[in-house]
């Protein structure tokens, strides 16, 4: 999969991925419909990192949820 392009499905992908990789409980917060293409490059950013990292912290989790929640739509 070529997650260079800024595709809903890519969005989807690096979202759901996102989600099991913070053991992320609540899915529904997760559902890539409710985040905004636009900032497709910054999510997929915040992704790269998290596989990059492997293991984070609590207090890493949780900035990054919190860094995706700017990206969500209005």
């Amino acid at each position: 999969m070529n997650l260079s392009e800024a595709t809903q499905e890519n969005l989807a992908f690096v979202i759901n991925g996102l989600a099991e990789d913070l053991q992320v409980v609540n899915r529904s917060i997760m559902d890539a419909e409710d985040y905004d293409i636009r900032y497709y490059d910054q999510i997929k950013d915040l992704y790269d990192m998290v596989q990059m990292k492997g293991q984070l912290s609590v207090s890493e989790i949780q900035a990054v949820v919190g860094e995706l929640g700017k990206y969500r739509k209005s």
